[in-house]
């Protein structure tokens, strides 16, 4: 009988031992201690994910677009990122990090070293230990918890919205979008969701299986289709209607409607904590600081190099640690409230003439982010 599992760890052994350890003994990276098992499980998974983005969820874009694009230039950038980020960043953090970390406090297994979590759901709950896809769902279930609240602090400490917006700031969603990203807030939500998978005993092949999902789903929520999961299944999963709102511009008349549809799986934690928002029709997607919607005028350095700008201006301040939503000061970087700037006071316009709103700030010639008024 074809054994899934078996053939998938056939598949690593040999990728491992006929492309990553030569490419690692020519670096002269072998001695480290990760397992070169884990690159190749990593990178496995980076062209299955690459495969269903590619022929999946990118003619849904062609055959079913939410918004008409006259070109698709805006997302080549999203896209080279996702290439780089799961066939070469993602893979090497694993195996130099993310594998090393889990080794140091014990990994999974509390009976394997005697320093497992006691929190542990294998521990707690024994029973998990005869229903391994049980066990999956409610590890899964506990990732996207964490995730839900981890993205609603992204958006509410203007030190870690200063590297998030970079993911925002695209005026093009699309199907590549989903890892374009700081790679300082990847990192961060990285060791945040191992510590959390460490605690509750998820082993390292269960992790990134997890991660795979997550991935998944949200290339597709991200994708510019108007496909959704209909009027029941969109209060549990998140769809592209759902999160498209979630990117959309802030509207001067309604300024806190785009803070919703925090969820990355699941949108019932946005119906429980009363963030979703269903309803609104397809809106244009990005951001209304102009300082952040610059970085569509950057390639790959360019757009890392503003995120650690804006960084950098937020998290030496102290206005950078104070909860709300911020714009930046062009100059300094410092985040300054939104609750003081007009959002009436500007239009930006995108090329080709479309109009893009911005949050004031930035009128006759920025004057009002620049000289903000004092809280």
């Amino acid at each position: 009988m074809f054994d899934l599992s078996l053939w998938w760890a056939h598949l690593v052994s040999w990728l491992s031992g006929h492309a990553v350890v030569p490419v690692l003994d020519a670096l002269h990276l072998d001695g480290l201690t990760g397992n070169p098992e884990d690159i190749a499980a990593a990178l496995l998974i980076a062209a299955l994910q690459i495969a269903i983005i590619g022929f999946v969820f990118r003619p849904l874009e062609t055959f079913f677009p939410a918004e008409k694009w006259a070109d698709r230039k805006l997302t080549l950038v999203d896209r080279n990122y996702t290439l780089l980020m799961l066939l070469g960043i993602f893979p090497l953090f694993t195996y130099l990090v993310l594998m090393p970390f889990s080794h140091l406090f014990g990994g999974a297994d509390p009976g394997a070293t005697g320093t497992g979590s006691p929190l542990a759901l294998k521990a707690l709950v024994p029973w998990f230990n005869d229903h391994p896809y049980a066990l999956f769902a409610v590890y899964y279930v506990v990732y996207d918890f964490t995730y839900y609240w981890m993205h609603r602090t992204q958006h509410a400490l203007p030190w870690w919205w200063a590297l998030h917006s970079m993911h925002h700031s695209t005026r093009q969603m699309n199907c590549w979008t989903n890892d374009r990203g700081s790679l300082v807030d990847g990192f961060i939500q990285s060791m945040i969701l191992a510590t959390v998978g460490l605690a509750i005993g998820v082993d390292p092949d269960e992790f990134a299986w997890l991660m795979l999902i997550g991935e998944l789903v949200q290339n597709f929520s991200h994708t510019n289709t108007r496909v959704g999961f209909g009027r029941m299944f969109q209060r549990v999963f998140v769809d592209p209607r759902f999160h498209r709102l979630h990117h959309m511009l802030v509207d001067p008349e309604r300024p806190g409607l785009h803070n919703c549809n925090f969820g990355q799986v699941l949108s019932v934690w946005d119906v429980l904590f009363g963030t979703a928002l269903y309803g609104e029709p397809a809106r244009p997607t990005g951001v209304g600081d102009p300082v952040v919607d610059a970085d569509n005028n950057y390639g790959l350095v360019g757009l890392h190099w503003a995120a650690l700008r804006r960084f950098w201006g937020a998290v030496r301040t102290l206005d950078g640690w104070k909860p709300g939503e911020v714009a930046f000061d062009p100059v300094s970087y410092r985040p300054i409230p939104v609750a003081q700037l007009d959002l009436h006071a500007l239009a930006h316009h995108l090329p080709g003439g479309s109009a893009h709103p911005a949050p004031a700030g930035v009128a006759a010639g920025n004057a009002a982010i620049e000289e903000p008024t004092t809280a």
